[in-house]
């Protein structure tokens, strides 16, 4: 009851309010969180409208885009604020929220970085330690990989998942940090912004990129590099390095699938198609990106990224999209719960 009371007057306060109001399904401090408040501050000074940030946290970040979903999207002041962690729900998760049913304000096209201990030696037998916690499936995907090659069914990487992975959950991200610089765990995984913020040139973490996601090209619609570091610690690139071929198989068809919708939705506002103030908001989420005030301070957040807006945006839902069959679902599904421990369900309308 305490519950539903709370969230009738967070629904009554929005309704009543004449303000912009970009809901995030985080804690406050949370890193989605913190770009939201950023991008909230200098949207205001665009629009000449107050933009407020309110927070419906709860279980992997989904009530509060259910919420969304289900009542506040058909306020026309409504902003959604969705991250990588919903992209991946989005395709495993039994969620009220549909992309199909909004308008892209604008996204930006990120990238995540996995590092390990310096000098650690995988091909040596030495395990892999890492914390996990949702959003981090993609990188457990391409892991397993790096440890164990191209091999034919999902069920062999799961063998070899168990042999050479200690995939361990629960902690946050000041425990797993800590965890790893402690030497716990022997690969970190971060923001762009989080990596040159707690181990670039802090000898204390005694830490070195193993690789990076790369970009997605919009044009190709493959990983392209990623400016912001030195070329050749692509994922695909690093693979090809140490097996001596491309990245095939089931394992790596589901992990394209699932590295495009949180890396290219890592950070995306949305409205409720057909909102009045669409354009307006892409107008001045335009003219946001392009002053130098607030372009400096999103790339002190998130690197030096770049911005897909209006209409494009939704164009990128419908083709990465397209990407989504039936065997790569399936093959997410069972290995979430299998290798993560993480209830799945498959979603046959995603076919559609």
């Amino acid at each position: 009851m305490k519950k539903f009371l709370t969230a009738l007057a967070l629904t009554f306060s929005i309704s009543a309010s004449a303000e912009y109001i970009m809901i995030v399904p985080q804690q406050p401090g949370n890193g989605t969180s913190v770009w939201s408040q950023i991008v909230a501050r200098h949207l205001e000074k665009q629009l000449g409208e107050p933009v407020v940030v309110r927070h419906i946290p709860g279980a992997k970040d989904i009530p509060g885009f259910n919420k969304f979903h289900n009542d506040l999207r058909f306020n026309d002041n409504i902003i959604m604020v969705s991250h990588g962690g919903n992209g991946i729900g989005y395709l495993v998760d039994d969620v009220d929220y549909d992309y199909k049913y909004y308008d892209s304000v604008g996204m930006m096209n990120l990238n995540i970085v996995v590092g390990k201990k310096q000098g650690v030696d995988f091909q040596s037998g030495t395990k892999a330690k890492i914390a996990g916690s949702s959003g981090r499936e993609t990188d457990g995907m391409a892991i397993a990989m790096l440890l164990c090659g191209n091999l034919s069914t999902i069920q062999e990487y799961l063998d070899c998942w168990n042999d050479r992975v200690v995939w361990v959950n629960g902690l946050k991200g000041s425990e797993r940090r800590l965890a790893f610089m402690r030497g716990e765990f022997n690969v970190a995984r971060e923001s762009v912004v989080s990596w040159n913020k707690y181990y670039t040139d802090n000898s204390d973490a005694d830490a070195e990129i193993w690789f990076h996601h790369g970009v997605y090209d919009l044009n190709t619609k493959q990983q392209k590099e990623d400016p912001n570091f030195p070329p050749g610690l692509r994922f695909e690139t690093v693979f090809e390095k140490t097996w001596g071929e491309k990245p095939t198989g089931p394992l790596y068809e589901a992990y394209t699938l699932s590295r495009n919708f949180r890396d290219v939705l890592q950070k995306a506002l949305w409205v409720n198609k057909g909102n009045p103030n669409l354009e307006k908001l892409r107008s001045a989420l335009t003219d946001m990106i392009t002053d130098p005030e607030a372009a400096a301070a999103l790339e002190r957040e998130t690197g030096e990224y770049e911005w897909i807006v209006g209409d494009d945006g939704n164009q990128v839902v419908d083709k990465i999209r397209k990407n989504i069959n039936e065997q790569k679902l399936k093959d997410m599904v069972w290995w979430h719960e299998n290798a993560y421990g993480y209830p799945s369900v498959f979603k046959s309308n995603l076919l559609n």
